[in-house]
């Protein structure tokens, strides 16, 4: 139901009163002067004793004296509050005797009001300008301080570069305090005679070491507003030690804008910027950089214009954090798209991969050719609508240098990215565990990759920072020697400290829920030049190997995980008890190694089924320890009847673990030690491999017939 309004017919015009305001010098006066005038009347008519107003009047003299020295007001404000109470109490007595209403009482009334206007508007002056100088006062007082510990910095640096820079002189134009408390900035003009930043540059270590700063902390120095001037900024915390959360902020992001990465030793974060940069992450194991790149798939996720593609040939473990969340939500209420738009795990996917980005790329280049014209630039004009193209190749780096047939076919696809498609909005995030000449000497690597990462974790070896940031001095591995921290340069920022921040699954889970709006879809041209290869990316049978991933239960505990036993029995059923499932797998994996090792060599063989079976069945007391491998043979016997029930087309490990899960609430790894085991033994037949894996129960593969 509509509301109906009806429209005031009159307007309201003339001042508008605010009643809560306190009294100016005018309506001070004439508040003052009114009221004395309806007193005097009124104390007339009634008789009243004249006495009485000059009490009153001494009262309130007193009282605003009181307030006024609490709000401590000048002198001559308290005499002139003072004075007024006096006036108007003595002019309403007098009035009150000789009558209020004659010309004489009425003109000294009137002066008396404007005299005391007059004084109320001088003396508010005079507190107006007695404040504004005291808080000028605090301020010259907070100034003198910051000027002295300036200065005091300043003079202390001027002799220590002159001590250790082998005689520089500078002369400092300001220091300025981080607002993090975490360090300064000093802003200082260079000698004459040619001496330039890198001269100072060159010494950090030595600078860092004579200031006596705590590990982690440097003091580098950078090119100034000129030529002629150079920046040292001195980190005075260490802010890498220390574990810092990735942001909860998932606002949305552009390529455009930048992307957050990390913070630096100030605690300012430091943006990169990949419209037309590749990226290069250099990291060995333990140092975080995995971490990290769910860092740079987080900002990935939260912009509005960039597609992430990712290639791990390692199982793909770099992107499923990012997709799981995603196959999880399948069913429950509104879909939730992935954090990535396309995982490869497999060298067939990452080919056809990397070939739909070039025929992406090289239809893009002819496609849009009037969009570029309109726009007046020879960049493609990247957004929402069309979106850039980030391909993230995990150990990247090692598949150019790789000698494989196959790996050197994915370089140059690789390559031919890199090279040609810059303004097509198409640029990779390479990562490397070293930093050597055998994985940096490509020189295509070098000049496209600008936007560098090395994570160093405190490793020595391979780590070679000038490979990196070819021309950055100073840079040591050992001023970065926690998980997490290493050194980054860009373009816009030269290299130097910076620590990466913290994610763990269930904020990346967050992140996709969050972010899942967020993110393009492929245009229409790009679309129709990438395919059914691309359009078909996330079809049942491509992205089974990640829903087999997906195993809720956690393993058993280890043995010495185990909380210790109780005393009591030491029965036997419970030392001779069958191997956890978890270890099933490893066993069968020493059972082959020790078949070929028989082979070769001619040791000893393997037990007869019945003396296994001897060897397996428990002895001494049957008590409730048993329980356990009773409802173990249940499951198993559960498992052989739903192979026999799949008849000659077989099934998978995660089929028969979900049909056990509600009554026996069997996990899949267990499922798939019982089917290694009993392929070894003949009970059933594998056919296939990987994600096409299935089982046959012998009777149906050898068209036996099927017991009930």
């Amino acid at each position: 139901m509509e509301r109906l309004t009806m429209a005031p017919t009159t307007a309201s015009t003339g001042p508008v009163w605010d009643w809560a305001a306190g009294h100016g010098p005018v309506t001070g006066a004439l508040s003052a002067t009114t009221g004395a005038l309806a007193l005097a009347t009124t104390g007339a008519a009634t008789h009243m004793p004249p006495t009485w107003a000059l009490a009153i009047g001494t009262a309130g003299a007193i009282g605003h004296t009181v307030t006024s020295w609490r709000e401590r007001l000048a002198a001559r404000t308290i005499a002139m509050r003072a004075a007024s109470w006096l006036l108007g109490a003595g002019w309403t007595t007098w009035a009150i005797t000789t009558g209020p209403l004659t010309w004489t009482a009425l003109g000294s009334l009137a002066t008396l009001g404007v005299g005391i206007g007059a004084a109320a508007r001088s003396t508010l002056l005079h507190e107006e300008a007695r404040e504004l100088e005291a808080l000028a006062a605090a301020e010259r007082q907070v100034s003198r301080e910051l000027s002295a510990e300036r200065r005091a910095i300043a003079a202390e640096w001027v002799d220590r570069v002159q001590r250790v820079c082998g005689g520089i002189t500078l002369r400092v134009l300001a220091v300025e305090q981080w607002p993090t408390g975490t360090g300064f900035t000093i802003d200082a003009e260079l000698p004459a005679g040619g001496v330039t930043y890198e001269r100072i540059a060159q010494y950090a270590p030595q600078l860092s070491a004579d200031a006596r700063l705590p590990h982690g902390c440097t003091a580098t120095a950078s090119q100034g507003i000129n030529q002629g001037r150079v920046l040292i900024d001195v980190t005075t915390v260490n802010v890498l030690a220390e574990e810092i959360g990735y942001p909860t902020d998932y606002s949305p992001l552009s390529i455009h804008t930048g992307l957050p990465w990390g913070v630096r030793t100030d605690g300012k974060e430091v943006r990169v910027y990949l419209r037309e940069q590749c990226a290069l992450i250099v990291g060995p194991t333990g140092s975080g950089k995995t971490n990290f790149v769910h860092d740079v798939f987080a900002g990935f996720a939260r912009a509005e214009d960039i597609l992430s593609w990712v290639i791990d040939l390692n199982a793909g473990s770099a992107g499923l954090p990012w997709v799981r969340p995603a196959l999880a939500s399948q069913g429950e209420g509104e879909a939730v798209r992935p954090g990535i738009d396309w995982l490869a795990s497999s060298y067939e996917e990452a080919m056809l991969m990397l070939e739909t980005a070039v025929a992406v790329g090289k239809h893009r280049k002819v496609a849009y050719q009037d969009l570029m014209a309109k726009a007046n630039t020879d960049l493609l004009p990247v957004s929402k609508r069309i979106p850039q193209i980030m391909i993230v190749i995990d150990e990247g780096a090692e598949i150019l240098t790789s000698n494989d047939p196959k790996m050197r076919k994915l370089a140059a696809k690789i390559l031919e990215i890199i090279r040609q498609f810059r303004a097509m909005g198409i640029r990779t995030v390479l990562t490397a565990l070293g930093a050597t000449g055998s994985v940096l000497g490509n020189l295509m690597i070098r000049r496209e990759a600008k936007a560098r990462v090395c994570l160093t974790g405190g490793e020595v070896e391979g780590m070679d920072l000038q490979k990196v940031f070819p021309g950055s001095r100073g840079l040591k591995v050992t001023q970065a020697p926690y998980k997490g921290s290493g050194f980054m340069g860009t373009p816009e920022s030269p290299a130097g400290l910076f620590k990466a921040w913290r994610i763990l699954p269930q904020q990346i889970a967050d992140i996709v829920h969050a972010t899942s709006t967020l993110h393009p879809r492929l245009d229409d041209v790009s679309a129709k030049a990438a395919g059914p290869g691309y359009a078909r990316r996330w079809d049942t049978d491509r992205i089974a190997w990640m829903r087999d991933t997906m195993v809720d239960e956690c393993p058993a505990p280890a043995a010495e995980d185990r909380p210790a036993r109780p005393g009591g029995l030491n029965l036997s059923a419970l030392r001779d008890a069958p191997a956890p499932a978890a270890s099933v797998a490893n066993e069968a994996f020493d059972a082959r190694f020790q078949a070929l090792i028989d082979a070769e060599f001619g040791t000893t063989g393997e037990p007869d089924e019945d003396e296994r079976e001897e060897r397996e069945r428990p002895r001494g007391l049957n008590l409730s320890a048993f329980r356990n491998g009773q409802n173990e043979g249940a499951a198993r016997q559960a498992a052989l009847d739903v192979l026999l029930a799949a008849g000659a087309e077989g099934t998978g490990a995660s089929a028969i673990a979900r049909a056990l899960a509600d009554e026996h609430g069997t996990s899949r790894q267990t499922v798939v030690g019982w089917l290694k085991e009993w392929t070894e033994q003949g009970i059933t037949v594998r056919t296939g491999s990987g994600t096409k894996t299935r089982y046959i129960h012998h009777r149906h593969a050898t068209g036996g017939p099927a017991e009930d």
